[in-house]
């Protein structure tokens, strides 16, 4: 028989025991509602502006359709992860069963990934841009641009082969008593390998997909940097010679000023997803932490978010077809 004081300590345990979770699914919820606010309207502003775009002048310039497809696997991103992940943190939804899980990681990872190539391809082609004409560089530009397509068809074989494990080895809750050794704990979901071996190749993979594409555009940006400080440098010459004057640093200048932010932004972004990544498959337990797993989650989701947002700021056709669509919508009113 139970006293009345250990009984009232019985269920406060209890009422904890039930609490902490329903706190943790509240905070992560909320984490996620403000990742899908911001992201998902911001890409699909980003989209609508290069489709007016499209729309108008009947032909997109190679970087517009770049950030165009970049703004896509973000939209993908926020809207398949970030979306379903808030509504089963709010127990709206219960879409995390086998099935739902297999898909929602695949898409995830192959939008992520596609986010992180495309992000070093834009980064490339901004830095051919800046290629004085004539040049070698200049050349590799016009055969980026014609061949834009094929990079595209490349780059969605490469990440879907790449993220294919997500198909076989994920699984929803249910399924928790199997996931023993070897698991990956994302929370409503297991990422279950069939040994520690294949975790480990599976997560250099990983890495090296993003660490290659980020010391690339990393270099490309520096590139970048330099010749706007030789351009700076150069303008100054020409105003302290002229005795005034303004220079004027053109679009090509801001765009490559956009372009070093939004790599810098990734670098930082998914810098910390990565190492809490490796961090994963060095700690003693077979089972990752799910609190590590939101967090990479969240961070990688987090470039997705704020990409559209420095687009939007830094590119003036973004502005111009957002304002376009935002008188005409006034007008039908």
């Amino acid at each position: 028989c139970l006293s009345g004081e250990d009984m009232s300590h019985r269920v406060l345990g209890l009422n904890i025991h039930y609490l902490v979770p329903a706190v943790g699914d509240f905070i992560r919820g909320m984490l996620y509602v403000s990742l899908t606010v911001v992201g998902v309207p911001g890409n699909a502003a980003v989209i609508l502006a290069f489709l007016l775009l499209l729309y108008q002048e009947n032909r997109l310039l190679p970087a517009d359709a770049i950030v165009l497809h970049l703004a896509c696997a973000n939209l993908m991103v926020v809207g398949v992860r970030c979306l379903l992940e808030t509504l089963a943190s709010f127990r709206l939804a219960n879409i995390f069963g086998d099935l739902g899980c297999k898909a929602v990681i695949f898409v995830y990872r192959t939008s992520r990934s596609l986010s992180i190539w495309l992000t070093f391809v834009l980064s490339a082609y901004q830095c051919l841009s800046i290629a004085p004409p004539g040049s070698r560089w200049a050349s590799a530009r016009t055969v980026v641009a014609q061949y834009l397509g094929f990079v595209f068809l490349f780059l969605w074989i490469l990440n879907t082969c790449m993220s294919s494990a997500a198909i076989l080895f994920s699984f929803g809750t249910q399924n928790d008593s199997s996931l023993l050794n070897h698991g990956i704990n994302v929370q409503f979901c297991y990422v279950n390998f069939p040994s520690k071996l294949s975790i480990e190749a599976n997560g250099a993979a990983q890495v090296g997909r993003d660490v290659v594409p980020m010391a690339l555009m990393t270099l490309a940006s520096l590139i970048i940097l330099v010749f706007l400080y030789k351009h700076s440098q150069h303008v100054k010459g020409l105003r302290s010679s002229s005795g005034g004057g303004r220079g004027s640093g053109g679009a090509e200048q801001r765009a490559a000023k956009a372009v070093v932010a939004l790599v810098t932004l990734y670098v930082v972004l998914y810098g910390v997803d990565n190492g809490l990544w490796v961090y994963t498959l060095t700690v003693k337990k077979t089972m990752s932490s799910s609190l590590i797993s939101d967090l990479r989650i969240f961070f990688s989701s987090l470039y997705a978010a704020l990409s559209p947002v420095v687009i939007i700021a830094s590119n003036r056709k973004v502005k111009e077809r957002l304002k376009y669509a935002v008188h005409e919508g006034k007008g039908t009113l």
